[in-house]
Parts: structure tokens; sequence; C-alpha cells
């Protein structure tokens, strides 16, 4: 196939957003295809593809003990419960660490076959102990099955007293409700994997982090601090990526070993003595672009008990060493610098100055007045190591480096017993790293909790204004009232307008047809009684003047009720959007209703309509006929025979003169009578005008009800519909206020803790 560096390029390329590393694999015959795929090639792991019988031959002899990768084997010619049973062991024995089988090559293994196969591995110093679980109860991922062994555990947070296993035990169950409540809190924040690492390193090594600017020397600090050329030349590969550097129990070269993760990160297994009890972490320099490599070194830095950072002495404190360490003392992580490169210093006043300017700029960005800083050549103090690696005499061999010059030069020494004094739980240092990493955890926890608080403040803020906006909004539906009479004042302008010029036409009608130059029409009145035709003035009441006011009335209010409808549903309408759009999240399906709520208004049929129901033109045209025969029979029916010739006198001679001498000789009571005519005339105007405003008053009055009535039934639908969103918004008040409680109970149980850690080796 193609060079693995080719292969991951192009895989990288196809995906260049990813934050995975791809892994290229190498198939393998033979030894020296291992040693070549491993150490030049640079694949990520290896691919076993021979027959059964050869296994064993591909890993014997020494030549593939230099392989530092992962091995896989594929168990193609597997045949029997007995040939599963010899190539495990062959396997095991040859120092494999697991095997993988797809799920249809496992299907006739049962538990029995498993326990008994892998029981039956010898284990030695070398060969780990073997662990299985249940065939149905083994991770499956991909379709595929993984046996493994167990690693060989590291050292442990060893040679502890009583008083801090007891802190422990006492910390965890704080630390786990602590994870709890910040899930529950911010179910979407990442970091709480943060503290859930920390709580689980507490009997763990130390972990010292070393972060620096990329050819700061870190890596030839690391070789000095660990005796050997473990990076770059030895077994670490690479130190783009983090690594984890963890010790091996076996002091054997050829069991040194790292793996590599999915997300690029190494765990590197040594046997430097420092490991024992104290973990090291290289990471990328700070100055690297790779966002990938950032995110991976600051979730490092706060799961550190101590941040070791590395200056380079020709360019100390850069922007982005500065940027950094503005993100380290959010953590209010324990800082310690190391000023590499000593030798690069003419004198020592250059060398006070370089300190003090570092020493003066990092009490500033990490708001402390304790800087610890050691100044070293890393270089020097590595050669030196290896120069007296060979040297046997282990107990001397502190006295003979003090006798090197090249060693008292580069200053190591002062760090180196620095750090080697966190390992010894009698001096102050040793303290010191049991205070810091019990403190760890709880640093973390601080943080995420502040942060916690926060965000559950925000959203509690958020919940109290969305209910009150709630109950504003419910509020405001009362003012629906006088808005909708604002807005009807025109409908009702345009009904009492018509009523009104039906009453004047009809007034008109009444006081030209009463006039004494109609006493013709008066005398028809008279004389034809109740049961005579109608007179053409009352068919014109009716047929031109009423009926059609009525009509016009009608459909006006007809209009005015659609209108009414249409504008308290769509008020409802916008009552509903607003909730849905605002607060639909709060609320389920069920608990918001129907789509269509606009059914809880409750329309009927308007009063104002039903306000013309009383009123008959014909009818009122009757009325208007009988008001007339009354006018004229109270005017006339008293003048007898005489009182009628002289009114029909009146209406042949020609002046006003010649009417009354017609009276006066006529009738001694016609003048009297006809003196009342303009008077009973003014009370069926009267009357007329009287129906007509009372008509008028009962459909406004109805129009005032209708409008009473829609906005009562807009503010009742307003409440329901709002009911499920402002009982979601106490639910929530109330789950915050109870979240809150938790947060502050937790951190008042971690102040606590570290009153007592602080007090740990008190008096």
């Amino acid at each position: 196939g193609i060079p693995a560096i080719v292969a991951r390029s192009m895989m990288m390329k196809s995906n260049s957003d990813s934050i995975y590393l791809p892994l290229v694999a190498r198939t393998i015959r033979s030894s020296d295809s291992a040693r070549s795929a491993t150490s030049s090639e640079g694949a990520d792991f290896l691919i076993v593809n021979t027959g059964t019988a050869d296994f064993s031959r591909v890993f014997s002899g020494a030549g593939a003990q230099h392989v530092k990768i992962p091995v896989f084997f594929t168990l193609n010619d597997l045949q029997s419960e007995g040939s599963f049973s010899d190539t495990t062991s062959k396997l095991f024995q040859s120092g494999a660490s697991g095997i993988v089988l797809s799920l249809a090559g496992i299907q006739h293994l049962t538990d029995n076959i498993i326990e008994r196969d892998f029981l039956k591995v010898d284990t030695t110093d070398r060969v780990p102990q073997v662990t299985y679980s249940s065939a149905n109860a083994l991770e499956e991922t991909n379709n595929v099955m993984v046996l493994t062994r167990e690693k060989t555990k590291v050292a442990g947070f060893t040679k502890l007293d009583e008083k801090v296993m007891q802190l422990i035990a006492t910390e965890k169950p704080i630390l786990s409700e602590a994870v709890d409540v910040i899930r529950k809190a911010a179910p979407m924040m990442e970091e709480a994997e943060l503290l859930v690492d920390a709580a689980s390193r507490l009997s763990e090594p130390f972990l010292l982090v070393i972060v620096g600017e990329f050819n700061s020397g870190k890596s030839t600090f690391i070789n000095a601090l660990l005796g050997r050329k473990y990076l770059q030349e030895g077994v670490v590969p690479t130190t783009n990526e983090i690594t984890l550097l963890s010790y091996s129990e076996v002091d054997s070269e050829s069991i040194e070993r790292c793996e590599r993760h999915p997300d690029g990160q190494f765990t590197c297994y040594l046997s430097a003595p420092i490991l024992k009890e104290m973990n090291l972490v290289d990471t990328p320099g700070t100055n690297v672009i790779l966002q990938r490599q950032q995110r991976l070194t600051e979730e490092y830095v706060p799961r550190a008990d101590l941040i070791l950072f590395v200056l380079s002495s020709d360019r100390p404190l850069t922007e982005s060493e500065v940027g950094f360490l503005q993100y380290v003392q959010q953590w209010k992580k324990k800082v310690v610098f190391v000023l590499n490169k000593l030798d690069l210093y003419r004198n020592s006043d250059e060398l006070e100055e370089a300190t003090a300017f570092i020493k003066e700029n990092a009490r500033k960005l990490l708001n402390t007045e304790d800087v610890t800083l050691f100044p070293v050549s890393s270089r020097s103090a590595l050669e030196v190591k290896l120069s007296y690696s060979n040297n046997n005499d282990r107990e001397h061999h502190g006295e003979v480096l003090l006798s090197d010059p090249r060693w008292r030069s580069s200053k190591f020494y002062d760090l180196e017993h620095y750090l080697l004094s966190f390992l010894d739980g009698s001096t102050d240092n040793g303290k010191e790293r049991v205070r810091l990493k019990l403190e760890t955890p709880i640093g973390i926890a601080d943080r995420l909790l502040t942060s916690c608080q926060r965000l559950v403040k925000l959203e509690y803020e958020k919940a109290i204004d969305d209910l009150t906006s709630i109950r504003d909004l419910v509020s405001g539906a009362n003012s629906y009232a006088l808005k909708i009479e604002a807005d009807s004042n025109s409908w009702q302008k345009q009904i009492s307008s018509l009523i009104e010029r039906a009453k004047s036409r009809a007034i008109t009608l009444m006081e030209s047809t009463l006039q004494l130059s109609n006493i013709d029409l008066i005398f028809t009145y008279m004389l034809t009684g109740e049961k005579g035709p109608s007179a053409k003035a009352t068919s014109f009441v009716q047929n031109d003047i009423l009926s059609p006011a009525l009509d016009d009335a009608a459909d006006l209010l007809s209009e005015y009720s659609k209108w009414l409808s249409s504008s308290n549903t769509r008020e409802a309408n916008l009552y509903l959007e607003c909730f849905h759009e605002r607060w639909n999240s709060l609320v389920s399906q069920e608990e918001s209703g129907s789509s269509d709520r606009t059914e809880l208004v409750n329309e009927g049929e308007k009063l104002s309509i039903k306000a013309l129901d009383g009123f008959s033109a014909t009818a009122a045209a009757k009325v208007f006929e009988e008001e007339i025969r009354e006018v004229a029979t109270g005017t006339f029916g008293g003048l007898g025979v005489a009182g009628l010739s002289a009114s029909l006198l009146t209406s042949v001679l020609t002046t006003t003169l010649e009417d009354l001498l017609a009276l006066a000789l006529c009738s001694a009571g016609g003048f009297l009578a006809i003196s009342n005519f303009p008077g009973r005339r003014k009370l069926a105007v009267e009357k007329v005008s009287k129906a007509a405003d009372e008509l008028s008053r009962k459909v406004n009055e109805a129009i005032q009800k209708d409008i009473s009535q829609s906005a009562s039934q807009l503010v009742q639908f307003v409440d329901t519909a709002s009911k499920p969103y402002q009982e979601a918004c106490q639910r929530k008040i109330d789950w915050l206020q109870g979240v809150q409680g938790e947060l502050s109970a937790v951190e008042r149980k971690l102040q606590t803790l570290k009153i007592d850690i602080q007090n740990l080796h008190g008096s």
C-alpha cells in the first residue's frame, strides 16, 4: 500500500476540521516488517496477518521488542475451541496485550471457554494477569469485541497518614455530589468531566504539568529530570502532542512503551524513579496554532496539581506565554517558573535583570506575591547525567554529580531538590504536595460551581422576567375593552346616523302632513277611521323610510358583529403567537393545547343584532298613522257640522282674514280648535322622535354590552391560555431555587473541606 505518512496526510485533508487524528495501520507478516513499520514508516498500529502457527515466530527474537505501537492479530483460521485456546495462549506468551474479534467470529465462544482459556495464561512479572468478562456483557464497539488484559497499575498517592486518608474519604463523596449538582444545573457543561477525572486521580500520583513555548527546551528539561533521553530521541515519539509520562514497575527498556489515544494524546510508561509518585505531562508549545492541541492543553491545566512553566532565556514572557498565564490564573494554580538556557546569559547581572523582570510580571499576571523561579541549563544537566548513566554506584550518585562543575553550573540541582522534596511528606514541600493534590479537584469544583451559580442566577432572573411578562400580558387583556370601544366608535356613529336620518325624514313627513293646507288629507283620516284605507304618507313612511333604514341598520350591525368577532379572534391569536414564540420551550404540546385555541372564545349571537328584533317597519308605520289620526281627531273632531263647514270654507277662501271670518260666522269654538293644532302636532313629532331615540339608545346599549362581553371573553381566554406557561415558569423558578440551594450546600461543604485541608498539618 501507500506509505503511512502519505495515507495520514490524505485522511487529514479529507476532514481537516476533525479534532481526532487519523490512525494508519500497516499489515505485516514478519518481525522485520514490524520493526520497519514502527520505526520508519510512522504507522500507528500493526495488523499481523499470518497463519496461527506463525504468530509467535513474528514476535520472536530481540528485534521485535523494539515495536512500541499496538499490535492486532487476525484470527481467521479458528476452527475449534482447542485452536482458540492454543492461539490465545501463544499470543499472550508472545507479549500481546489483547485480541480483537468480530462478532461473527465469536459466536461459538461461551463464558466457560473465555474464563478457562484466559485463566490458563501463565502470568509472570512481564505478563500481567488477564481480565475477562461475560461473553454477553463484553463491550461491543462497531461490531468488534475487545478482550484485554489489565495494565500494570502505576504507583499511587502513597505514604499517606491517617488524616489524609480520612480527608480523601470525606472529599470523594462531596466531589461526587458536586458533579451531580453541576450536571443537574448545567447539563451541557463539558468541563464537568475535568472534575470527574480530577476526583478519580486523588489516590494517583502527583500530576506535574509542564508548559512553555515550542523550542523553549521543555523536552530537554524533562529528559534531564528523568535522567535519560526519553523525549524526541527516545521512546516518546513526539512533542507535538500531549504526553502523559507514568511509571512502569519493570526496570527494563524493552517493556517501556507508549500508547496513542484517538484524540492524539500519548500515554508513556517509563521506568524513571521520579515517576513512582509523580506523573509528568508534556504539552505542545503555548504558541501552537492547532486548536485541537490547545484544547487538550487547556483541559490538562485544571487537572494539574503543579504547573512548571518553562521559559527560554532568549525570549522570556512572550505574548503567547502571557496569554497562557492569564488562562492559568483563572484556575488559581500554583506555578513554578523554570528559566531555561541559563548559559545564554553572559554574566550574573543579565541573569538578575531577567529574573526580576519575570517575577515582577508574574506577580501581576498571577495576582500573587509568591513567585518561584529557577534558572537552569537543562542541556548541561542532561549531559552530566548521561555521562554518569552507566555508574552502578547508585548510593553515591548524587555526590558524584555534585563533584562535577558542569552539574553545579547548570543550577539544576536546586530545581531537582525542590521537586523531589515534594515527594517527602515530612518536608514543607511534601506537605504542600498533599495540600495541592487535595485542593486540585476542589479548585475545579469551585470554578464550575461559580459558573453554574452564575448560569442558574441568569436563568432564575429570566424565569422571573418571563413570569412577570406573562402576567403583564394577561393584565393587558383588561385594556382590550377600551381599545375595542375606541375602534367601534365609527360603527356606532354610522348606525346612529342611519337612525337619525330615518327619524328626520319621518318627522319631516309628519310635519308636512299635519298642516291646515292639507285639510282634505286630515278629513280623510277623520272620516275613514281605523278601518279605512292607508293614507299615502303612511305607506311612504313604511316603504320608503322605515323599511330601507331597518335593512341598512341590520346590514351594518351584521358587519359590525363580524368585525367584532374578527377583532376578538385576531387579538386572541396574537396572544397565542406571543406565548408560543417566547415561551414554547417551557411547555409540552399537550400542556399548551391544540393549535386552534380560539375556540375558547365563545362568540354567541351579538346583542346589537337582536336589538332590532323588536322593531317592525309595519308596526311603526301604523303608529305613525295613528299619531296623525289622533292629531286630526283631537283638533277637528269637536267642531261638528258647522265647524266642518267653516273649515271647508277656509279651503276655498283666499285670505286669512276671510278664513277667520268664516270660522267666526260658522262656529264660536272653531278658532279655539285651530289654535290647539300646532301643539298637538308638536306632541306627535316628539313621540316619533322619542321612539327613534329609544331605538338608537337600545342599539348603542347592545353594542356596549357586546364590547364588554367580547373583552370579558378575551380576558378569560388569555388567562386560560396562559396558565400552562405561568405554571411552567413557576415550576422552573421553584426548580432553579432548589438547584441554587443545592449549589450553595455543596459550596459550603467544599469551603469546610478547604479549611480542613489548610489545617491538615497544623499544630
